[in-house]
């Protein structure tokens, strides 16, 4: 499964898929949310939180319809589905490449966003913490929604359409875990309601993509 992930990491950066990209548009978010509610503190801490994690779930959305197009394309997809090697173990590998690249480093980046949004003292650590914690389960819900459009031509938009609804608890919860630390209230319930989201997707996601897979390739 190693050689997996960094295949599929090697992949990502040859594709495009590489972390430069993912950062540069939670970055460019970061910026632009000043210029557009204005540079008043208050309102800048108001919307923080769900800032952060709305950038991180855009910005996660970027290299999906790559994830599984590229393997598809060239066959390689076909030959992992009649190896030995389960196709629940390669959607795993995706996933994994697909976090290292882009939820690894928004994970990283947090604190600096979140001192452009002007995010108070008490969120820096809870803004990593819930990226870290919850941006495995927008790579395995983006892998699932990459596997029901892999075998379409320029099925971004429909992508994009398929894997946000089903994102939302998991944007909720993490932006909640940061506004609550920041009002100085408890975080507990919302921080392990998003760990317990983050759980299901990475337990159901593989095999539900794999079945998937498995059908677009009959």
């Amino acid at each position: 499964m190693i050689a997996l992930v960094i295949r599929d990491l090697k992949l990502a950066m040859r594709s495009g898929g590489g972390f430069g990209h993912a950062l540069a548009f939670f970055f460019a978010v970061a910026l632009l949310v000043p210029l557009a509610v204005g540079s008043d503190s208050a309102i800048l801490v108001s919307v923080a939180s769900g800032m952060i994690w709305v950038a991180a779930l855009l910005a996660s959305l970027l290299s999906l319809d790559r994830l599984f197009s590229i393997d598809f394309e060239d066959g390689s997809l076909e030959a992992i589905a009649v190896s030995p090697l389960p196709l629940e173990i390669a959607v795993c590998s995706k996933i994994c490449a697909h976090w290292i690249a882009t939820g690894l480093p928004l994970a990283a980046a947090a604190p600096v966003v979140g001192l452009l949004l002007h995010l108070p003292g008490e969120g820096y650590f809870w803004a990593v913490a819930s990226l870290l914690v919850g941006t495995p389960a927008l790579s395995a819900l983006g892998a699932f929604g990459a596997s029901l459009t892999a075998g379409m031509k320029r099925g971004g938009l429909l992508l994009s359409v398929l894997v946000v609804p089903m994102s939302i608890p998991t944007l909720v919860f993490g932006a909640k875990s940061i506004a609550l630390a920041v009002a100085g209230a408890s975080n507990t319930t919302a921080f392990l309601l998003l760990a317990a989201t983050t759980l299901t997707a990475v337990a159901i996601a593989p095999f539900a993509a794999a079945r998937a897979l498995a059908d677009s390739l009959r």
